[in-house]
């Protein structure tokens, strides 16, 4: 296979220099015409196959040629086509220079996937902390039976199409980058390689939908999610998280800003962005071997980011806090609730300054004084 393949690519050389030569000039009006360069000079002699009648097997010529960068003649219309190996290159944190494929692939596989498994057992580690230390946060009030309209059905379509799509493409994705270490040693390469290859076309076709879905969800709630003086002062009180008494918030509070502008839309966007890169559907880009590999460690390191800020919000949206599965699941708050948790938003429904906001009773009948 090796002289096989050491054939091929001399004689593609070969081609290359030969459509060289035909191409200069005649020698009255170019001296140096019909002289080859200097690379093809130590190329020829050396050529490949002396080489394998004076000493079978060494293919070092041909390989220290592809190793070079240099690029030789294809006849496939990609740039990088004729350049068979990406040439010598030292990645971040490497001591020793190495092929800049093998060099990023190490870097993915090693700091990178360290980096991303850090970040998530993190945001998971103080999820349990908050959980068995502070414990689940309660409504203190017991609840009047009337309820409020949080998100309409508009809203709650766009936020569980938003949801349901990442937690998609988080599957998919950690099974891509961890899949290697933790299922392939339990299901061999056969399962293991139809499972990836599976899910990796899942990714690319569900990528698409969650970015439209963050754009909508953009339009319908950026109104509510604008910056005012009050969200500084919950994120100095970090919440009433050590107080025990959650300072004043509108619809939104500061956390769940922070999360709509840096999770949902900068992080969003990034992943994104390097995902239609690496699906190579945007226009104008050069996709080579440095481009792809600069968008994937892009969308790594922006997907493991965006999946350790939603373990916070998925815990607090469900078993965190009494009450917030209950809102996006149906769209109705109990008076109470609205009250403890984004008394401003309470205040502006109590005036009539939210015309879209509806109440009813409780389902089932009069409203009850029994916490449910």
């Amino acid at each position: 296979m090796n002289r096989w393949i050491a054939t091929l690519v001399f004689s593609a050389m070969l081609a290359a220099s030969a459509s060289a030569q035909d191409a200069q000039p005649a020698p009255a009006q170019n001296p140096g015409a019909g002289l080859p360069k200097v690379e093809s000079v130590d190329i020829l002699k050396q050529n490949q196959a002396e080489r394998q009648r004076d000493q079978p097997g060494n293919n070092a010529p041909v390989w220290r040629a592809v190793n070079s960068g240099t690029a030789h003649y294809s006849s496939l219309p990609d740039p990088e086509a004729g350049v068979l190996i990406q040439p010598m290159s030292r990645f971040i944190g490497q001591d020793r220079a190495t092929t800049a494929g093998e060099a990023w692939r190490q870097y993915r596989n090693g700091p990178m996937t360290a980096i991303g498994a850090g970040l998530i057992l993190a945001a998971l580690a103080v999820v349990a902390i908050l959980y068995f230390v502070a414990g689940k946060i309660r409504t203190k009030e017991a609840p009047t039976g009337r309820r409020i309209e949080r998100f309409t059905r508009a809203e709650r379509i766009v936020h569980w199409t938003v949801a349901i799509s990442f937690v998609v493409l988080a599957i998919s994705g950690l099974v891509m980058l961890f899949g290697r270490y933790l299922l392939l040693p339990l299901i061999g390469h056969t399962l293991f390689g139809w499972l990836t290859y599976a899910l990796k076309n899942v990714h690319n076709f569900v990528g698409p939908l969650f970015t439209i879905s963050i754009i909508v969800f953009f339009v319908l709630y950026v109104r509510d999610n604008l910056p005012r003086k009050h969200d500084v002062r919950w994120l100095m009180r970090a919440g009433g998280l050590f107080s025990g008494k959650e300072p004043s918030s509108g619809r939104f509070n500061g956390g769940e800003k922070i999360w709509f502008w840096g999770g949902l839309v900068l992080l969003g966007l990034i992943i994104s962005a390097s995902g239609f890169v690496l699906d190579m559907l945007v226009p104008g880009i050069a996709y080579t071997r440095g481009n792809m590999q600069l968008a994937h460690i892009v969308h790594l390191l922006g997907a493991t980011l965006m999946l350790a800020g939603a373990v916070g919000h998925i815990y607090l949206g469900t078993v965190g806090m009494e009450g917030t599965y209950d809102a996006m699941r149906h769209g109705y708050v109990d008076d109470s609730w609205a009250k403890e948790h984004h008394d401003l938003w309470y205040e502006q429904v109590q005036r009539g300054e939210v015309p879209r906001v509806r109440t009813r009773p409780r389902s089932g009948g009069s409203p009850s004084p029994v916490k449910a």
